[in-house]
């Protein structure tokens, strides 16, 4: 960044250049002088200011990389005890598409514990080759062990860019892993484009929604970023394998972590929104929690579960989980059904992908109606019920 430098032994009064800056950004202490986090760069201290006692210096050009010493695409593998998370395969597929662009490899990076018969599966997607780190003291996620492993296997290989998922362990992992590279991190995008210079395109929604912030990272490597679940398409299973499968070792030293696991209590199994082939989702439109009986009942009748959006989730109506959009989960099932939602940029953010969309909604000119595929317009508590009639007459006979 430009800064404003002072040059102490050519003010000869302080309070001189106390007195220009508009900004209160200059202090003055035990007769020196240092400018605070109120300056605004003006640089009216420069021009008004005695002769040399403060000097406008500009970005230092940084010296670039070289580009070539960097090559593959690497997807993090995200697991619990072995057994592989969608998003990975989802990342896998996006990672081939960015590699075919600049003719490079896909590694995959999988750490864990008794986990080497599970690499195996990743060569079904087309990985080119899977680093596998297997030890006792990687059978449970630590965040120091963890950045260990993965800062030397990104020293030893150099991946051009890496690809996490956004899940709870890769929401950790990643900016570690970015801050102890000294590279850039953009988090849940939603599009990534690989330019013929290696350069990583990362395009994500800012500002709610309301903008796509379009990030690069050219003077960095590797370039890193998460994705969630649900937002890119895993590529079809086949049936041979292709790739190679290469054990790595690590001075046991480094993946010793300050943290113990003394214990692991199980929860109950629990169904999750993004794995929903059905999700009906409730909005604005209702008007009381008890309404929502009509919205789980329709839901049941369809094999689904009942989905929200924020102000629902804020109100305690529905637990925050059931919360679809880009303050909360991505979805993609075959069906989605919203009853009385609007349908603002960051809800749809987290369900236009979804194969078949339904919108009820009582506004023609809504705009949820632009991203359904059958859009019904009436009151929710007039269509509701009688869809929910015509399910059970159709059930029944």
């Amino acid at each position: 960044m430009p800064k404003l430098v002072i040059h102490q032994e050519k003010v000869e009064d302080p309070q001189v250049l106390v007195d220009i800056c508009p900004f209160g950004a200059m202090e003055e202490k035990d007769g020196k002088l240092s400018i605070n986090a109120a300056c605004k760069m003006c640089k009216l201290c420069v021009k008004k200011g005695p002769a040399g006692a403060v000097e406008y210096v500009e970005d230092e050009k940084k010296e670039e990389i070289d580009k070539s010493q960097w090559n593959g695409i690497a997807v993090y593998v995200d697991h619990v005890d072995g057994e592989i998370h969608p998003v990975t395969y989802e990342l896998i597929g996006k990672a081939r598409e960015l590699a075919s662009k600049i003719d490079h490899p896909v590694y995959a990076l999988f750490m864990g514990n008794n986990i080497s018969d599970k690499a195996e599966e990743l060569l079904h997607y087309g990985v080119d080759k899977v680093f596998v780190y297997d030890f006792p003291e990687l059978a449970r996620f630590k965040i120091e062990s963890y950045t260990s492993v993965f800062e030397d296997f990104i020293k030893k290989h150099q991946p051009c860019a890496i690809l996490t998922g956004a899940t709870t362990v890769g929401r950790q992992l990643a900016p570690r892993v970015a801050a102890r590279m000294k590279t850039g991190l953009t988090a849940d995008c939603t599009i990534l484009e690989m330019d013929e210079n290696t350069d990583l395109s990362q395009i994500r929604p800012a500002f709610g929604g309301n903008i796509m912030a379009h990030i690069l990272t050219p003077n960095n490597r590797p370039q890193m970023a998460t994705v969630r679940y649900k937002v890119m398409n895993a590529p079809e299973r086949t049936e041979e394998t292709h790739g190679e499968i290469i054990s790595c070792a690590i001075d046991k030293e480094k993946i010793k972590a300050h943290v113990d696991v003394l214990d692991i209590v199980k929860k109950e199994p629990e169904k999750f929104i993004e794995s929903a082939d059905v999700l009906v989702v409730a909005g604005r439109g209702i008007k009381k929690e008890e309404d929502l009986a009509m919205i789980r009942e329709l839901a049941e009748l369809l094999d689904g579960q009942v989905a929200c959006t924020r102000p629902l989730a804020e109100a305690g109506w529905v637990e925050a989980k059931c919360q679809v959009g880009l303050s909360g989960r991505t979805v993609r099932p075959k069906l989605i059904i919203t009853c009385g939602v609007s349908g603002a940029i960051q809800f749809v953010a987290g369900m236009d992908h979804s194969d078949c969309i339904v919108s009820i909604n009582s506004d023609e000119k809504a705009p949820i109606f632009k991203t359904a595929h059958y859009c019904l317009v009436g009151d929710v508590y007039d269509i509701v019920p009688k869809l929910i009639e015509k399910i059970k007459a159709a059930k029944g006979a």
